[in-house]
């Protein structure tokens, strides 16, 4: 018998694909609320029901179209319901889904096009039709683009171009004349079958392609769902990007298991005001965007009054103190973090979590402190996401919690302090890389996934730490080695600290190249009385210099000598995406960075004390500016001669 149990038993039975599971919700559920989409300043409801038949229509209409089993449906734009209902579709066709990020540049977007052999695109709007447009030749295997925002598209007359309506029509005339059509497709669907292409991070080459089982994805989402339950009717906000790994497990996977309301934000510029109105009961956010919340926390208290100043300062004193303790501070809760989770969205929070990267363990106490019932993740694209968690009421800011009870973790090699490779191995394993076979042989040796990153087993609590990436792990020409991700979350604990890259690799002490966060620092100018024109002319102010080093002093305060940062740089520019500077999930591109800026890292490593800029800036719709600009190089601990060097020297 087929059955779906929503309880923290999560049996899936028969229902072992995504279009099978959505079906079995809209024949028992179909009048309850699926999703929900702000456009306007409305929010627009969607039924199981709904989202059932514009999947079916979807499916209907690319087959009458001429897409086929095995062909890739590529989905490009922002988080919408239609990006679902045409992964979904893809599935129901036994096609394999392909999400593209919504920020993509040109190359990006050919590359996996091409690479993933797509033959049909959903485009959400206008500018993302106009990338595949412009590209003509360089993606020959696109036959159909379908748009579904019609805003801006009646000028064009490519033949592959069809409006989401129209495609609607088409799945809608196919059940017209068949009306078990559908219902035979999703019958066919099978949970050993490859589902999803799903990008890795990419962040020391062009990303590869994981292929994703479906009824593996269906079952890890069952064992994640058992690691932090949902149950019907929660409210879920969807902020991330879905072409990444851990937001199509909550999404998708998690929501039509769970049957949780997925809402969509109207913009990602209205994601807070949106995500107040809804008030979920969960919330996946990256750190980035947890220190986003933070830094605009910070910089609203310093546009208050100094009476409210005093009172947040008092207020989150109590609950730093009461925090230690285990306890929770009613004082601080009556003064201040009642109305602070209010005012953030989060006053029906029953769970958060983050995952991507890693979050300091200090802004990760802020936000336990001030009542937010936060999460570590951790996982690969490659294992299906996280698969591993906090438990609830068992935090270690340190730490990212313990192994679902369908992984299986191990750290190999360690060295003399317990820390080695962590290894592991999930029910939702990928089963290769798409036509990459050698790099799957190379991570995945006897049944086990190598993640190349450094961890341990703390004795203490079980839970397991992740240091860094082990191809980050460095050591200086003195023999100090550190972890360049752990210094520069602590810096970014600053709200004046947007980015940092730690250096020293071979070199006789650790420097940083440090982004400013534009937004805190340039309100902070203003209300200094300071004149600036630009990021690159507001680095260069005398007074966000000092600002910046009292900011990094008192992290060097927290770290032993031989790992303090002896100097510091201001870059004139932000780390970005579109230069390859980052991965779209926001990793910095260590190598590229390094390349990049060389000129730079070996002027901090000489005795100047001003950099020289004069390069060019392209932005993202083409136009290109000159920078020119000096940048001091600010120094913080005078360096002796490492006696590495002397030794070598005397030799």
């Amino acid at each position: 018998m087929t059955t779906l149990t929503t309880s923290n038993n999560f049996d899936m039975g028969e229902l072992n694909t995504f279009p099978k599971i959505l079906r079995h919700n809209a024949q028992q559920h179909g009048k309850d609320i699926a999703m929900r989409e702000k456009e306007f300043g409305i929010w627009c409801q969607f039924s199981w029901q709904d989202y059932h038949d514009r999947v079916q229509w979807l499916a209907l209409g690319m087959l009458k179209l001429g897409v086929k089993s095995g062909d890739a449906v590529a989905l490009l734009g922002d988080n919408r319901p239609e990006w679902i209902w045409g992964e979904i579709a893809a599935h129901a066709i036994k096609g394999y889904s392909l999400g593209v990020y919504q920020d993509s540049m040109h190359e990006e977007v050919a590359y996996l096009l091409n690479y993933s052999k797509a033959t049909i695109v959903i485009a959400e709007d206008e500018e993302q039709c106009d990338k595949i447009l412009e590209l003509g030749d360089d993606v020959p295997g696109i036959k159909h683009i379908i748009y579904c925002d019609p805003r801006g598209m009646r000028k064009y007359d490519d033949p592959r171009l069809i409006s989401i309506e129209d495609l609607y029509q088409l799945g809608k005339d196919v059940l017209m004349a068949d009306a078990s059509a559908y219902d035979q497709l999703v019958d066919a669907t099978c949970p050993d079958q490859t589902a999803i292409y799903c990008t890795t991070s990419g962040t020391t080459s062009k990303p590869k392609i994981a292929l994703l089982n479906a009824g593996r994805f269906v079952e890890h989402s069952s064992a994640y769902l058992r690691a932090d339950p949902r149950k019907p009717g929660d409210n879920y906000v969807s902020a991330l990007p879905l072409p990444w790994i851990m937001e199509q497990v909550y999404a998708v996977g998690m929501a039509l298991i769970s049957r949780q309301i997925v809402n969509f934000v109207e913009e990602q510029q209205t994601m807070m005001a949106d995500l107040r109105e809804i008030g979920p009961n969960f919330v996946l956010l990256a750190p980035r965007v947890w220190e986003n919340i933070l830094a605009d926390v910070q910089a609203r208290m310093m546009d208050s009054t100094p009476l409210k100043q005093k009172v947040y300062n008092f207020a989150m004193k109590l609950a730093y103190d009461a925090q230690a303790q285990g306890k929770k501070s009613l004082l601080a809760e009556w003064l201040l973090l009642k109305a602070l989770r209010d005012r953030l969205g989060f006053s029906f929070l029953d769970s958060a979590a983050t995952g991507g990267a890693a979050m300091g363990p200090d802004s990760f106490k802020f936000f336990h402190a001030i009542g937010v019932p936060l999460r570590q993740l951790y996982g690969q694209t490659e294992m299906c996401g996280a698969y591993t968690v906090h438990h609830e009421g068992d935090i270690d800011y340190d730490s990212v919690g313990f192994p679902f009870d369908n992984a299986e973790i191990k750290v190999i090699n360690p060295d003399a302090e317990g820390v080695g490779e962590i290894i592991s191995k999930t029910v939702g394993m990928f089963t290769g890389y798409l036509d990459n076979q050698s790099a799957f042989d190379e991570d995945v040796i006897d049944g086990w996934m190598h993640t190349g990153d450094a961890g341990y087993f703390k004795e203490s609590n079980g839970h397991l730490v992740v240091i860094d990436r082990i191809k980050d792990m460095a050591t200086t020409s003195s023999g100090v080695s550190y972890s360049p991700q752990y210094i520069e979350n602590k810096l970014k604990f600053s709200s004046f600290i947007g980015e940092a890259v730690i250096l020293g690799k071979d070199r006789p002490n650790l420097t940083a190249m440090i982004c400013i966060r534009f937004s805190i620092v340039s309100k902070w100018a203003e209300q200094q009385g300071l004149s600036f024109t630009n990021y690159a002319n507001l680095t260069a102010q005398p007074e966000v210099y000092q600002k910046v080093r009292e900011e990094i002093e008192r992290v060097n305060q927290t770290l032993p000598p031989a790992q303090q940062i002896h100097k510091f740089i201001l870059l004139y520019k932000e780390l970005d995406a579109d230069d390859g500077e980052l991965t779209r999930t926001r990793k910095v591109r260590r190598g590229v960075v390094a390349e990049k800026y060389s000129d730079i890292i070996e002027s901090i490593y000489s005795d100047k004390d001003r950099v020289e800029i004069n390069t060019m800036i392209t932005f993202q719709d083409g136009s290109k500016t000159r920078i020119q600009t000096s940048l001091k190089v600010e120094t913080l601990i005078e360096s002796t001669v490492d006696s590495v060097s002397t030794r070598r020297e005397a030799s």
